[in-house]
């Protein structure tokens, strides 16, 4: 299956984790995705992120942070 806008897909996956309170979402990988996921660990929006390879596929399995609990959103809105 063909995305039309994967960064958008990223993006919502991430909010969509988020206001689930999982711990890690992950995400097919692509060096701007790296890149987008590079900038959101350098300005403190994720705790980590690992290059995932399953064999078949890569993925980036990002980490979320949170404040004191899951209720202390550090991403608030993200858009497009």
């Amino acid at each position: 299956m063909t995305m039309s806008d994967p960064i958008a897909d990223m993006l919502t996956r991430i909010r969509n984790a988020n206001t689930a309170k999982h711990d890690t979402v992950d995400v097919p990988v692509s060096k701007m995705k790296v890149a987008i996921a590079d900038i959101l660990l350098k300005e403190g929006y994720i705790r980590k992120y690992d290059i995932v390879d399953d064999g078949n596929f890569k993925t980036i399995r990002i980490a979320l942070k949170y404040g004191e609990d899951k209720n202390d959103k550090i991403i608030t809105g993200l858009k497009r």
